[in-house]
Order: structure tokens, then sequence, then C-alpha cells
């Protein structure tokens, strides 16, 4: 497949907001795409050569890097490709005006064909296959061998094909495409219309790989991917909850009678089992196998079943009482050289609460019940490892005092669950079928939220040199974008700000990220990445935030009052934070409970 149609296609995309529209686009583009590249495809529209949870090693090719290439690439001087970066601020514009520029040398290598002089054009599967030789390059002397490989594709590409090659290696490729609109596109192309998204979709919930999931209907149709389950060792995307704060009410959306479990101030876990080996998938669906050997061994000898996927809490506690550790304490897991070490000195224990495969039984489409009748059947608990604390009510009060409990236990509070017929495990989706009920919701901001940074400001005094505030932002799925709520400046210790200007370097834009709506003008920009967990005060109506503007009162936002840095989120991806809709429902319930308290009418 030349690599030219793919380019063809970014181009229309990237100047197209409607995604009724991309999805038609990236239809014609599957249709023009040979159905055994089709996966490769699909995984550079996402911007990546694989899956994250495959634990494979990104490009690791740096901005002085990229500059490097593009100088050999284009025989120009490095000196003036920064000088061009600086002035755009984009390597992708800056290669591709080069590349034009000489545009007598960009044609590629030439071949002699019958006596005519023919242009050898690039290919989908010629670019991809370069790209992961880059990203597997690895040890001494890795960073030029990257470099040349860059500047050898740049070479034989024509200046918009180096453009995008660029953005993608960069990781800016700026399509607007998100994985819904792919699907919508596999729908169209592949199954007649977008009433095939359903099965298309439900395929990638129960093995996250969109690349694998579009070769196979591609290949073999829609009927093949209805008969797709589970497989240990590739993540089912995880269920989602929404959030309330009272037990009559969560009962009511529960339908009456609920599950309710304890929920844990842990790193959530996807536990896969093929025979004696095991996988360990995040919240997010990454490959966590090395951080956890103990919880390696523990579902080796616990989990009963020849293959099983498993989901739970794993929980750091302190080994002299035995008591809960919060989340952070998890941490030191991923930053320790000796993992063998770190086990000794924070170690863990494991609460599981679902069970979504065994042997060849698919029991996504099971209610809640029946899984965790399975989960108790294939597992020998022992203290370490065992099923999360739960009871199963219709009453209210009891709710409450199991909440209690929880909170004593050091517990955040608890997960209820509906138990009716279609208590399914809807794999990626949010929604009512799980209630978080947190111990937060008890009194005004005392609910910490998960906020994205979106921007920064300068310090000034004691914090000149490094960045003084940072600007957070809500996810507004409705619209796929994140908008502002507040300036967080306090919180962070001394090392935490000395650090920020680092840690945050990778994300840094030249301008605003289209996906950020902003009033306020931020002295950087930042690519939506980073989720910081946030508390306040009170939420606040504000003319100076874009989150939820308008909805409240006309003209104005909501934000966030005295808002204090508490941790970063290393666990959640932007599209987890905190979503628009959520915060707007925390100000209402405050504002019922201060009229509440006032004893006034509650606003409208």
């Amino acid at each position: 497949m030349k690599f030219s149609v793919l380019v063809s296609a970014f181009e229309k995309l990237e100047l197209t907001t409607s995604k009724t529209q991309q999805a038609y686009i990236l239809a014609e583009l599957f249709k023009k795409t040979p159905p055994e590249v089709v996966d490769k495809v699909v995984y550079l529209l996402q911007g990546k050569l694989w899956p994250d949870w495959y634990g494979m090693p990104e490009l690791g090719i740096a901005e002085k890097g990229i500059q490097k290439a593009i100088a050999i690439a284009t025989s120009t001087p490095e000196a003036e490709v920064e000088k061009l970066y600086k002035r755009m601020g984009d390597f992708g514009k800056v290669v591709e005006s080069l590349k034009a520029r000489k545009a007598g040398k960009s044609m590629g290598l030439l071949t002699f064909v019958k006596g005519k002089v023919a242009v050898r054009e690039l290919t989908v599967e010629e670019v991809y296959g370069t790209l992961q030789k880059i990203a597997l390059a690895q040890g001494e002397g890795s960073r030029d061998i990257k470099i040349k490989l860059l500047a050898g594709l740049l070479m034989d590409a024509e200046p918009k094909e180096a453009k995008y090659i660029v953005r993608f290696v960069e990781g800016r490729l700026r399509l607007g495409v998100g994985d819904a609109t792919i699907m919508d596109g596999l729908a169209i192309a592949y199954g007649k219309g977008l009433a095939a998204r359903e099965v298309i979709e439900r395929a990638y919930n129960i093995r996250a790989d969109l690349g694998a999931v579009a070769k196979i209907v591609a290949t073999e149709g829609l009927a093949e991917l209805r008969k797709l389950k589970p497989e240990p060792g590739i993540p089912i995307r995880p269920m989602l909850a929404e959030r309330a704060n009272d037990p009559r009410f969560i009962l009511e959306k529960a339908g009456g009678k609920a599950l309710a479990e304890f929920k844990y101030d842990g790193e959530r876990a996807q536990i896969h089992k093929k025979g004696d080996r095991i996988w360990i998938f995040s919240r997010r669906l990454e490959n966590i196998t090395e951080q956890y050997p103990d919880v390696v061994e523990l579902a080796r000898s616990c989990v009963k079943a020849r293959e099983a996927i498993i989901e739970g809490e794993i929980v750091a506690i302190d080994p002299q009482t035995g008591e809960f550790r919060p989340f952070q304490e998890l941490m030191h897991r991923k930053r320790k050289k000796d993992i063998h070490e770190a086990v000794k000195e924070y170690p863990v224990v494991v609460r599981l609460f679902d069970c979504l495969y065994v042997d060849g039984n698919d029991l996504t489409q099971r209610p809640v019940l029946e899984r965790r009748e399975w989960l108790k059947k294939i597992v020998e608990e022992r203290e370490e490892f065992k099923i999360a604390e739960h009871i199963l009510t219709d009453n209210p009060k009891e709710l409450e005092e199991f909440f209690l409990r929880a909170i004593e236990a050091g517990c955040e509070g608890l997960v209820v669950k509906a138990v009716h017929r279609d208590s399914v495990y809807q794999a990626g989706v949010r929604g009512w079928l799980w209630i978080k009920y947190k111990r937060d919701y008890k009194s005004e901001m005392t609910d910490t939220v998960d906020l994205v940074v979106v921007g920064a400001f300068y310090g000034k005094g004691r914090r000149a040199g490094t960045y003084g505030a940072l600007l957070m932002a809500a996810y507004d799925p409705e619209t796929d974008t994140f908008k502002t709520v507040c300036k967080v400046g306090s919180g962070f210790t001394d090392e935490e700000l000395a650090t920020l200007p680092k840690k945050l370097e990778p994300y840094k834009l030249p301008a605003k990220h289209p996906k950020v709506d902003s009033d306020m003008k931020a002295d950087a920009w930042f690519e939506p990445a980073l989720v910081a967990e946030i508390l306040g005060a009170e939420l606040t109506l504000s003319p100076l935030h874009t989150c939820c503007k308008g909805w409240a009162k006309p003209g104005v936002g909501i934000s966030i009052r005295f808002p204090r840095f508490i941790r970063w989120r290393e666990d959640k991806g932007p599209r987890d934070a905190t979503t628009t809709k959520e915060l707007y429902e925390m100000y209402l319930r405050q504002l019922k409970k201060i009229s509440a308290e006032s004893g006034e009418a509650t606003p409208t």
C-alpha cells in the first residue's frame, strides 16, 4: 500500500472537525487498504506502533534527535533547522518546507524501468517497519542508529509524507481522530453501516487491540467478530462507575438491591492466567507484571483454573500492622530499580472483585452475582489474596453503615453494583450499573478531583526558574476537549516544584493544544497527558474558566476555590480525569447542601 494514500487521508482528517465526515474519510481509506495491512494503518492512525499493553519500547527520539535527522535528510545545517522550528513551532512543517525547497532532491531513490525514470514510492509497510526498527534500537549507539534510520526514511519521503512521519515520531500527529471515530470508519467500510459499530466496539472492549480487531473484520468478516471471546494475555477494557453520595439514590439507581464492596485505595489490576503464565494489567491497560512478582506468585498458586481473567485491587499494607497504606506507596514499586527490595519494603495484598473469563467461558455477559460465584469457585483465598469485603443489601441504612465500616478500615468508600439480570460487565463503559460511594462526598469540596495539566505559569521570587502554578482542566467527553477549571500552585513540595519543568518537558507545545478550551493565556502549554489529584475549599462560579461555561449562569464557568495539589495520578490517562458533567453535579450537590443548611430553597 502506498504511504501517500494514508498521507492523503491524514490531510483530509486534519482539515475536518466533523466526526461523521471523519468516519467516512476513514471508511474510504479502509476500502483502499489491503486487509493484511489494515492493522498497521489503524495503529498509525492511533499515533502508535502497537497497543500500549504490549510493553514494547517507544520510538525514543528526542527533539534534538529529530532536528539532526531532518538536517541530514535535507542537507541543511542544524542551526537553520532549529531556527525554522523556533519560527514555525512544528518540526513536521519544517521538514515539509525544506523538502519542498529541495524538490529536485526529494524524489527518493530512482530506478530505471523499461528505459524510463520511475520514482520509488514509500509504502505503509516500509514506513511502519522502519519506525519499528527505530523503536527497537536499544543500548549503546542506539541514538545514532535511530537518527540514521529516521533520516533515511525522510530522504525517501515526499514533503507531505515527511511532515507526517516527523509528527508521528514526535507523538503529535494532530489528526483529531479517536478510537470511537476509527470504529465508526471500520463499521462503514466492513459492516455496511454504523449499525455494525456495536459489534466492533464489543470486540475492541474485550480485546483491547483495535488493529487486531480491524484485521479480523477485514479478513474474516463481522460474523467472526461476533464469535470473539476474551483471551488471556490481551487486556479487557475496564468497566467504570458513576458517582453518588446518597444511599437511597444509589440503591434506587441500582434497581433496589445491590452488591456493595469496599473501595480500596490501591491500584486496579486485571490479572490474567494461562497455564503457569501470569499477566497483570493496570486500569490504563499497561503491563505492570514486572512491578508485582509477589502478586504473580499469588495468582499462580491461588487461581485454580487453567485459564482465567479476574479483577481486583492491589493495596499497599504496613508490614508491621497489616493496615492499608495509601495508593502513593505503590508508586515506589515503579521507581525502585531492585524490585525484590521493593517487594520487601512495600508489601501488598490483593482484594478481588470480578471474574471475566474462565477456561473458555466468556463471563462478561453474565450478571454480577454469577460472576461472583465463578470467582469464589476458582480462587483459593488466603489473607494476601482474597475476595473484597462485601454485602448484599436493599436497605439504605445498612448501606450507610457498611460505608462507615469501609472508611474505618482505611478505604475510600464503596463501589455499589446493580445485581439484576442485566448487570453485565460493560467493558469500556461508565454507567450506573456500578456507583462509587466515597467518603469525600460527605462534605463540600473535601472530595478530590482528578484534573489534567494543560498549561503553566512562570514562578516569581522563590519560585523563579520553575513554574509557579499549573493550569488544570477537566475532560468533556461530549466534545472530546479539556476545559480549564483552576490554577494550582500550592501543595507542592520544594522538590516537586524544582522538578516540574523536567517532568513537563516531554509534553511541552509551542501553542495551545487544539483539544484544550481555555480563555486564559498560559506562559507554557502542554499536551493533555499528566493527571493530578486536586483538593479545594469549594466549587465556585468563575468568568475565567471554561469548565461548564454557561451551565449554571450565562457567561461563567465552574472553578475550584483554593485548589491544592495532592499527588500525581500516574495510573490515569487524560480521558480518565474528572469530567465536566461530574464537576457540575458536584456543584449542584454543594448548592443543595448549602441551601438545606441555611433553610433556603435550592437555586434553579
